[in-house]
């Protein structure tokens, strides 16, 4: 297991699931640790705890949505830690919905977390991170592979992702600088119970059964692994790779599935109809 001593690290969207295990995660291997997501509290709660352990925290309270943000985001770390050694890209959630039910601006919101959260988060951040020869890391997603009806907005984002983080791959490299680009499959996490606008849905109840998802912390150590390591792309859980293995090698056996699920949920949602 690859230590971080010394090292700094921000995280955005680290209020939850996968963020906030990553932070505990680096915390464990000796690094100093920034949280950053909207809900304060949550950050503060988490500093407290990582603190506890023994580890140096900051909450640094923002909105990868917001211009000039990020920006302050990195200025506060580099006045209370020093600098910016990784950057985890991670904030995002998930618009839902068939095309022609949706509109623009669902797909809007969506890209503005997901796409454009995510290059505000690398360019406020890119000067510290090339003088320390450090890594971002960028949160993409199993849907950047396989894109199935009902969830376009996500998917294309995601698309996006991991087409930005292969380009800032090449770009980085020659100053040293390390971009990993992670795609998990189903994780144990909040996103599957928020609604098209990233807020809570009252009473909502994750869809993916536990036994296909992934413990969020072991989710957190592969991660951390991959960055760790430099790899340029990491698929999590092992059903992720199997669809990623499929969407490569297999595209015309991925579609026919794609197509067999769609006409079952048309069909379980035509019997549920009074």
């Amino acid at each position: 297991m690859k230590r971080f001593d010394g090292k700094v690290v921000f995280i955005t969207g680290a209020s939850s699931g996968i963020g906030e295990a990553m932070a505990r995660e680096f915390a464990a291997r000796g690094a100093s640790i920034a949280v950053g997501a909207r809900r304060e509290d949550r950050l503060l709660a988490l500093c407290e705890e990582l603190r506890g352990k023994g580890a140096k925290a900051i909450a640094v309270r923002c909105d990868v949505t917001v211009d000039g943000e990020l920006e302050e985001a990195a200025a506060r770390i580099r006045a209370e830690l020093g600098g910016i050694d990784v950057v985890v890209a991670n904030a995002g959630f998930g618009v839902v919905g068939r095309v022609d039910r949706l509109k623009l601006d669902d797909y809007r919101r969506q890209f503005e977390t997901n796409v454009f959260g995510l290059l505000r988060t690398l360019q406020a951040t890119v000067e510290d991170v090339k003088a320390r020869k450090g890594s971002f890391a960028l949160m993409g997603s199993v849907a950047a592979f396989v894109s199935g009806g009902g969830g376009s907005p996500y998917q294309m984002s995601k698309a996006a992702v991991r087409s930005l983080g292969e380009a800032f791959w090449a770009e980085m490299a020659p100053y040293g600088v390390s971009v990993t680009t992670i795609h998990p499959g189903y994780v144990d996490s909040e996103i599957r119970t928020l609604d098209n606008k990233g807020l809570p849905k009252a009473g909502a109840k994750d869809p993916v059964p536990a036994w296909l998802m992934m413990r969020t912390d072991v989710a957190a150590r592969k991660m951390v692994n991959a960055i760790a390591c430099r790899r340029r792309e990491a698929v999590i859980t092992v059903h992720g790779k199997a669809a990623v293995l499929v969407a490569r090698h297999f595209p015309c056996l991925l579609a026919m599935a794609l197509k067999q699920g769609a006409a079952s949920l048309r069909a379980t949602q035509a019997r549920k109809k009074p």
